[in-house]
């Protein structure tokens, strides 16, 4: 302990098991996860863990009195600080406990917000964050601070009683609300600005998705020689990145990089998550990047694509799936994993640090984004000039005529391509 420095701030981990849970593993799979979480909290310093079994939630401490009271000298002769307790809890059962363990406690909604906001870089997405933050310190207002509860004196024109603190509290909150809500609405209009300029580029868009720590960062600096952050951790990129990459000399493509999933995703960040994944909407190629060697792959496989169907990802977007990371799988395991990729067309294995595999991943991006097109004939009236130079910029136009009404165009495209022009031409 004594080499710890003195702003360190001690951590314990508590997962607790719930009855319901006690069958399966979900419990373990959200324990790891808690700990990956805690490890990339700054100035933090992970001491110990515990598995707790819940039969049934004390409304007042969450935990029985002797499980508390055990976990209370743990705490104390361990020197901890934090206590990250990795569930939902009330208000009023993280101030009673904090009153027994005499340690600050953050459940899993506000651990990852801590995160979050750790790592928020764009303008949006430190609003974003902020307005989640703000979202979830006003229901943690609710009967969990009992001093709050005092009433202030009314102006002397109003008759009645005062405000409580707790009102007053709420009615700031939801002004700072009101006010971040009009500065993301002003962002999301520039952004879907943004995004129609880019439906008038003639170059492909490739989205990288996963599992928070998939590797996705790491993928995407190795494709495009970028510098972006990347790291061993959770929630490493939150902002999304784009850079041009040439897949050959005639073959240039637009990859991004997203923010990436997690089970149990806190309420108040949905909708901040949901905005900085709307990019994968605009994808002609959505790549979905797996850690392989990951004990819980196929759980983190399952989040990913119940994310991507909420969010209405279209059929007709094609999906290569990359099993990332067989590096770090032993060699009988690689082999297997290998050959179960090369029976599929959509699956292709990896290692982003390594690089094996890379030139076999672009040959099939190439093939994904050679999808099968057909001929169609479009009137375009002359005051539309910009409907023409969008057919013209992507290569689409077999014939061109002019006739009294306007130009007629023969052209041959992909269903994505004909989606993508009625989405500008509206």
């Amino acid at each position: 302990m004594s080499s710890l420095k003195q702003d360190t701030t001690t951590v314990w981990v508590v997962q607790p098991q719930l009855k319901i849970n006690a069958i399966s593993n979900y419990h373990l799979d959200l324990f790891s996860e808690a700990l990956a979480l805690t490890k990339a909290l700054p100035g933090t310093k992970l001491i110990g863990s515990t598995v707790v079994k819940v039969e049934k939630p004390s409304p007042r401490e969450f935990f029985g009195r002797g499980k508390v009271e055990e976990l209370a000298l743990v705490f104390k002769s361990n020197n901890i600080h934090l206590v990250i307790l990795n569930g939902q809890i009330s208000p009023i059962q993280q101030q009673n406990l904090e009153k027994k363990w005499k340690v600050k406690i953050l459940d899993r909604t506000a651990l990852i917000l801590e995160i979050f906001s750790e790592r928020a870089v764009t303008k949006e997405g430190i609003l974003q964050v902020e307005m989640a933050a703000l979202t979830y310190q006003r229901s943690r207002l609710v009967r969990a601070w009992t001093h709050l509860e005092r009433q202030r004196g009314g102006l002397g024109f109003v008759g009645g009683p005062g405000e409580t603190q707790i009102e007053s509290d709420k009615r700031a909150i939801d002004n700072h609300l009101v006010r971040l809500r009009r500065q993301l609405e002003k962002i999301k209009k520039t952004r879907d600005l943004h995004r129609k300029s880019r439906a008038k580029v003639p170059f492909p868009i490739v989205t990288l998705v996963g599992y928070t720590n998939a590797g996705k960062s790491t993928l995407f600096n190795l494709l495009t020689g970028a510098r972006e952050f990347s790291a061993n951790m959770l929630f490493a990129t939150l902002d999304p990145k784009m850079k041009s990459l040439n897949l050959d000399s005639n073959t240039k493509v637009i990859l991004s990089d997203t923010v990436g999933f997690i089970s149990d995703l806190p309420t108040e960040l949905i909708a901040a998550f949901r905005a900085t994944l709307e990019e994968v909407l605009t994808a002609d190629l959505i790549i979905h990047v797996r850690d392989i060697s990951h004990e819980n792959s196929e759980n983190q496989n399952f989040e990913v694509n119940k994310v991507l169907k909420s969010l209405g990802v279209s059929d007709c977007t094609p999906i290569l799936e990359i099993w990332n990371k067989i590096d770090l799988l032993d060699p009988e395991k690689r082999k297997s994993v290998q050959n179960i990729a090369k029976r599929h067309k959509t699956i292709c294995t990896i290692s982003a640090i390594s690089s094996d595999g890379i030139s076999v991943l672009i040959d099939k991006i190439k093939s994904k984004l050679e999808p099968e097109k057909f001929f169609e004939t479009l009137l375009v009236p002359f005051e539309f000039g910009e409907r023409k130079a969008w057919l013209h910029e992507n290569g689409v136009v077999v014939n061109e005529f002019y006739t009294d009404f306007g130009f007629k165009f023969d052209v041959t495209w992909s269903n994505r391509q004909r989606a993508k022009y009625y989405s500008f031409v509206r």
